[in-house]
């Protein structure tokens, strides 16, 4: 008896190995390679990868929608606006948006799974960050291959509270690329604010 137990002990330890929840197999160790395909055949998958056509690439834009009135003050009234396609990686890509002579942003666009996140990054002249800086949000989603859209994650609420901002709570961030025609970033929220830069990819 002690012998047929010592003949079988491999397999009944290999059983418990497989019954046992957090402990590694081929299926749990597969899975996050799993999730990375997923979100490449996505249509985020498919969205960044038109960015990612665009890096080193520099390009001018206008503004097409701006509702309600801009102010007196507007910082992006009259400027010049481009953006530049850069720093770019299997997972991010960074975009310096500059606004006439201000170069304090940086829009983020990384993988993340199941979609999309979009940061942005601000920061004084001397390089150190604003006070308002690293918001946005992540997709919720599938969007499309031509446009994905960003609501205001938890992070960013928090810091728009902590800087009494309460009109921007619900922002609703969107990013629109058509290869070959047009690049669209939108700020929305539903006030009825609404404000869209095109970029034309002809250029």
């Amino acid at each position: 008896m002690i012998k047929r137990l010592d003949t079988n002990l491999p397999v009944l330890l290999l059983a418990l190995a497989w019954a046992m929840p957090g402990v590694a197999t081929e299926q749990t160790v597969a899975a996050p390679a799993a999730v990375a395909k997923t979100t490449a055949d996505s249509a985020a998958g498919h969205f960044f990868r038109t960015l990612q056509t665009l890096c080193g690439r520099r390009f001018t834009g206008r503004i097409v929608e701006d509702r309600p009135p801009p102010a007196a003050d507007d910082p992006f009234t009259g400027r010049a606006l481009e953006m530049h396609v850069r720093d770019c990686s299997d997972n991010e890509i960074r975009i310096p948006f500059a606004v006439g002579e201000d170069r304090s942003r940086t829009w983020i666009v990384s993988r993340v799974a199941g979609g999309l996140r979009l940061k942005h990054d601000h920061r004084h002249a001397d390089g150190t960050p604003d006070t308002i800086t690293m918001y946005g949000g992540d997709t919720v989603d599938a969007g499309t291959a031509e446009r994905q859209s960003f609501p205001a994650d938890a992070e960013t609420i928090a810091l728009f509270k902590a800087n009494n901002m309460p009109a921007s709570l619900p922002n609703v961030w969107a990013l629109e690329a058509v290869a070959g025609q047009y690049f669209v970033y939108e700020l929305a929220r539903p006030t009825g604010r609404l404000f869209r830069v095109r970029f034309d990819l002809d250029r």
